[in-house]
């Protein structure tokens, strides 16, 4: 008589095992008091951190890395899409520097790495402006420079500045949302 036995998938029991361990820090995490920073009120209704980010009015950024970082501002902000008054200005300055990282002996330049960094203030809607809160953030990329046609180098730039803002546009919005959980939670 032949005993056949059920063998389980390599792949499932890893699954299984990531769930098991998802639910484990869930409840480790839960029972430390963490909260997510987008996390809805009982009511189902957008939290404090997603409507005050709602109503945030993103000035505007010269130049086109500044209208891209922009666009990915007002894309996080924007919230349930209903039409929240605006009672904050974001006012940003973003910039983006490169450094030669790869030379061949004569002296072109074959590797560049894009440093994007912007500094930000978030003020009321005031008649004084009132400084709310600031802060800054940070993003790196690379890119070869090959001698390539311009159309697919100027491709390859847009991409780049576009990776840059992105990241620097999660980053804002990361501090800011950490910023309306800490204060909602100091008045409650």
């Amino acid at each position: 008589m032949t005993v056949h036995r059920k063998t389980r998938d390599p792949m499932t029991r890893q699954l299984s095992r990531r769930a098991v361990l998802a639910l484990g820090s869930t409840a480790v995490l839960t029972g430390c008091g963490f909260q997510p920073v987008y996390m809805p009120t009982a009511t189902g209704q957008p939290g404090p951190a997603q409507r005050e980010l709602a109503a945030i009015d993103v000035n505007l950024i010269p130049d086109r890395p500044g209208q891209l970082l922009r666009q990915a501002l007002q894309d996080r902000f924007a919230g349930t899409g209903d039409a929240t008054a605006h009672h904050y200005d974001l006012a940003v300055t973003f910039w983006i520097t490169g450094r030669a990282l790869g030379m061949q002996s004569d002296a072109t330049i074959t590797r560049v790495r894009l440093i994007g960094r912007a500094t930000w203030t978030l003020l009321a809607q005031d008649l004084a402006h009132t400084n709310i809160t600031n802060g800054s953030a940070l993003a790196t990329d690379a890119e070869n420079v090959f001698d390539a046609q311009y159309f697919a180098a100027d491709l390859e730039n847009e991409s780049i500045q576009k990776y840059l803002a992105t990241a620097i546009a999660d980053q804002i919005t990361l501090q800011l949302a950490a910023y309306f959980r800490k204060r909602a939670a100091a008045a409650s």
